[in-house]
């Protein structure tokens, strides 16, 4: 057994915080709800592997837990969790049935809590999987088959790869899904470059990034000039979401969509990654080409939708919802870090003490990436050409 810090989502501080701001979730400070903690860690069984970690990125899962604003999460894990499930690590002990790793590999998580008989997730480790531990912590304790070494020459800084774990291969499982579902309906010689649109986001650059390097046409739908700009350098089309005032009435969206026929030569979208909730649901559906598809993962901005299902059946669009990919899956992105995936991360590297604040940030929405946070004071030898 061996203790580290780690922070934790208390059942109390969630109230305490919403109780504050009665119940108005613009109001809440983040930062007050996320505190260090003494983790005791679990022993390394034979199938483990201890590491210490290096980096982590900022996740939107996070902020629900603070906020409790789909489910009360802390409540539902006995009132304390320990989040974080996107992370770089060192291994520095492995199991005795361990033979993928040894100790000083580096290697990313990814979030897998119980795999269905496919393979994919039924629950997100560190959120609602019963008694699992996140990585927002200085060592960590986890199942070797949760995860995968990282390819350190794939040109990507540290900070860069560490944006990717969660990310990667969540925009690999949309972009799949969506490409598949649009060629049962359309083969590749009666309609072969498509037009593919993402809504703001690091998983939506992501997606963008796997169309645009199969020749596709990608366009970048978001608010943040920065985002906007790094994507147009790797000639990904950007698009003001702020032009259409976010898409707030029924006139901005048919602007927008004005707008996108005249991009796409009056086609419209035939790919389109949103959460499939919030101001930009109505957008996704209304720019929709003929056999579109519209991909969803996550449900950050809330859990029902409603939608006009005769327009959608009319048009032969299909509406997909994702959760997660495979571990298998998860492999395979691993192995587009820096051929495809290059992504824009937010210009301050957090300290690890700097979490709360990087959290409240991100709630805010005032980041130029996504935000990266390094935890270890100390690097291994291997990555230190990579800061």
């Amino acid at each position: 057994m061996s203790t580290t810090r780690a922070y934790c989502i208390t059942t109390e501080a969630v109230a305490a915080e919403a109780k504050r701001t009665g119940g108005d979730f613009e109001a809440v400070d983040v930062s007050k709800i996320i505190a260090l903690d003494d983790l005791e860690l679990g022993p390394v069984g034979p199938g483990d592997v201890k590491l210490r970690i290096l980096a982590v990125s900022g996740e939107h899962n996070i902020q629900h837990a603070a906020l409790a604003d789909t489910i009360n999460i802390a409540d539902a894990r006995g009132g304390k969790m320990y989040p974080g499930n996107s992370a770089i690590g060192e291994v520095i002990e492995v199991g005795s049935d361990v033979s993928k790793l040894t100790v000083g590999d580096i290697v990313a998580t990814h979030c897998n809590g119980e795999p269905d008989r496919y393979g994919f997730p039924l629950r997100i480790w560190a959120y609602d999987q019963p008694e699992s531990i996140g990585w927002y912590s200085k060592e960590a304790v986890v199942g070797a088959w949760q995860l995968v070494k990282v390819p350190l020459d794939c040109g990507l800084s540290l900070w860069e790869m560490a944006a990717l774990p969660l990310r990667a291969p969540t925009a690999y499982h949309l972009w799949r899904r969506a490409l598949g579902i649009y060629r049962v309906k359309v083969p590749y010689e009666r309609r072969a470059v498509l037009n593919v649109m993402s809504f703001g986001g690091g998983v939506g650059e992501l997606f963008l990034m796997l169309a645009k390097s199969e020749g596709h046409n990608a366009f970048f739908c978001a608010g943040n000039a920065e985002r906007r700009e790094s994507l147009e350098k790797l000639g990904i089309h950007g698009i003001d979401q702020k032009a259409f005032n976010r898409f707030q009435s029924p006139q901005d969206v048919k602007a927008f969509n004005k707008a996108c026929k005249v991009l796409t030569d009056g086609e419209g979208m035939h790919l389109v990654c949103d959460m499939l909730r919030g101001p930009v649901f109505e957008a996704g559906l209304a720019v929709a080409a003929r056999c579109g598809v519209n991909v969803s993962a996550g449900w950050q901005l809330g859990q029902e939708v409603t939608y006009n299902s005769t327009v959608q059946s009319v048009k032969q669009v299909s509406i997909d919802h994702t959760h997660y990919e495979t571990p298998e899956g998860c492999e395979a992105a691993t192995e587009l870090y820096g051929r495809v995936f290059k992504p824009t991360i937010h210009r301050e590297v957090y300290r690890f003490e700097d979490l709360p604040r990087c959290m409240q940030e991100t709630h805010e929405n005032t980041q130029t990436g996504i935000p990266i946070i390094r935890v270890a004071d100390e690097m291994p030898p291997s990555v230190q050409k990579l800061l």
